[in-house]
């Protein structure tokens, strides 16, 4: 079955939708997006060391990832303006990685794939990482359940319970630097950071307790996941962006559909 590139297309984006559907709803909760950006960012330039020292491209990409992610974690600790220094390290390092694939001796590649994504092509090796790096992700989220949550809701309400919510914020940046490494060949480093947000920005408006929202975000994923892949496929379109058009859709619906409920019972 695995031979069909289409259903590894199909389980790839599924599993990466997963894993970014938990994840997302902290981000978002946390309006860390712009953490999101500076790792995905850096994802380039692991791919142009992966290409540099031959070694596999998603083992280039998860270390440039984890080293901007414990970056950015020390970045937010110190006082001057973090928002500014984000800005400087996401387009510093998508630019550095633009540059360095182009000029790595003997190479050449298609950028596009890497910035956004190139699903079709992958492999078994591919849907391992991608589902296993999954599995990790929804598996320390689902174990620090409870403790990232206080730490969100409450810094000093977790302080209290004995939680540090520096700690639980380490735990989030690397959780996001994993699903950078996963998700680049989905749905590219430009677009990771959407994959994150839109479909838990669609399950915020939906759900009433913080399990709902994070099990419907995943929902929405899949579902944008599935619909993306084929909307690529009937209307020939590149698949990264085409599962984060639909996602949007899908966040646009979820806001007229809400406002029509408020309408509604309004008039009632």
């Amino acid at each position: 079955m695995l031979d069909d590139f289409m259903i590894r297309a199909m389980l790839a984006a599924i599993g990466t939708a997963v894993s970014a559907g938990f994840l997302g709803c902290f981000v978002v909760w946390r309006r860390m997006a712009y953490f999101g950006d500076a790792t995905a960012h850096a994802a380039v330039l692991g791919v142009a060391l992966a290409l540099l020292f031959g070694t596999a491209i998603t083992l280039g990409v998860a270390v440039v990832a984890l080293a901007m992610a414990v970056l950015i974690h020390g970045l937010s600790g110190r006082g001057h303006s973090v928002d500014t220094m984000l800005g400087v390290l996401s387009h510093g390092a998508l630019a550095l990685g633009l540059l360095a694939v182009t000029v790595i001796p003997g190479q050449r590649i298609d950028i596009d794939a890497y910035l956004f994504g190139d699903v079709l092509t992958v492999t078994r090796t591919d849907l391992a990482v991608i589902w296993g790096g999954g599995a990790l992700v929804v598996g320390v989220l689902c174990w620090h359940w409870s403790a990232l949550l206080t730490a969100t809701l409450s810094p000093d309400l977790a302080y209290a319970a004995g939680i540090n919510p520096r700690r639980e914020e380490l735990v989030l940046t690397l959780m996001m630097a994993a699903v950078v490494a996963v998700a680049i060949k989905v749905v590219g480093a430009l677009l990771i950071t959407a994959l994150l947000i839109v479909p838990a920005a669609t399950a915020r408006g939906l759900a009433q307790t913080p399990e709902r929202m994070a099990l419907y975000a995943t929902g929405i994923g899949v579902l944008s996941a599935f619909a993306g892949l084929r909307a690529a496929v009937l209307f020939d379109t590149q698949v990264g962006p085409s599962i984060i058009c639909v996602a949007v859709m899908l966040f646009g619906l979820s806001l007229i559909g809400g406002r029509l409920r408020r309408a509604l019972g309004a008039v009632g």
